[in-house]
């Protein structure tokens, strides 16, 4: 599989962490993403904030509605990732 960390991710990620204010990045993503694309990442975020409190997977499917499957690599990626969750999440 080829890496996703290139010159043009790269132009990504520092785009992305020049966006000033939630007008903006509500501007770029809408650009840029569908709507459930930005749905199913906040849904995502949401999902491991709740698991990192110590919720059930069945309560957090209960309360957002994702799949085990999503809700599974959320849990994986929160547990044994790189530790991008942890750094946003704040309880």
């Amino acid at each position: 599989m080829e890496s996703f960390h290139n010159d043009m991710t790269d132009k990504l990620m520092d785009t992305i962490s020049n966006l000033n204010t939630k007008k903006d990045c509500y501007d770029f993503f809408e650009d840029v993403c569908t709507i459930k694309e930005i749905l199913d990442m906040s849904k995502r975020l949401e999902a491991a904030k709740l698991l990192d409190k110590g919720l059930s997977y069945k309560d957090v499917i209960s309360k957002i509605g994702l799949s085990t499957a999503t809700l599974s690599r959320v849990s994986k990626a929160l547990n044994y990732g790189t530790g991008g969750y942890k750094k946003v999440i704040k309880n």
